[in-house]
């Protein structure tokens, strides 16, 4: 699990607005601005879940593919919430399915930089949400512009086989 690579390997880092109407054939693309919405890890769980049944992750058939559609919620509801916590707030939420990888992104104005707390210590509460992201998945990283505020913290999870 990487956090200090901004990209997963191939990526060419985060979209613009021209990038989800030019997706490639095959890659699925979404964006909710979240600025300003209230109720806003579950509207991002739920963003997430309509995504997921458009793109066939759900209904799930059988307990792995249900698995992999409850880490992907899991992991949007982590990301969103460290966003509200710790980060005055998240601005958008991107998915991108190219049916092998499933990547989130959440971007901020925070300047903090994300990490699993260490050493990790599951009987206490709180302190979680990056060590919950960092076992689901696949790779996961951080995002800054130079010269603006904020950031962009990925992840991206393997679509159910």
């Amino acid at each position: 699990m990487s956090t200090t690579r901004p990209y997963s390997p191939g990526d060419r880092g985060p979209e613009s607005e021209a990038a989800v109407a030019d997706a490639p054939a095959g890659r699925q693309v979404r964006r909710l601005s979240l600025n300003g919405a209230s109720g806003i890890v579950p509207l991002a769980r739920d963003y997430t879940r309509q995504a997921l049944y458009a793109w066939g992750w759900l209904p799930a058939e059988g307990a792995d593919r249900r698995a992999a559609a409850e880490d992907v919620l899991l992991v949007v509801s982590e990301l969103v919430t460290n966003a509200c916590l710790h980060a005055e707030g998240p601005d958008e939420l991107w998915l991108s399915c190219d049916g092998k990888v499933l990547r989130i992104e959440v971007s901020d104005r925070g300047t903090g930089q994300p990490a699993p707390r260490t050493p990790h210590r599951a009987g206490r509460p709180g302190g979680h949400g990056m060590f919950i992201v960092q076992r689901l998945c696949l790779d996961w990283g951080v995002v800054r512009a130079p010269g603006v505020a904020g950031k962009t913290v990925w992840a991206e999870l393997g679509a159910p086989a």
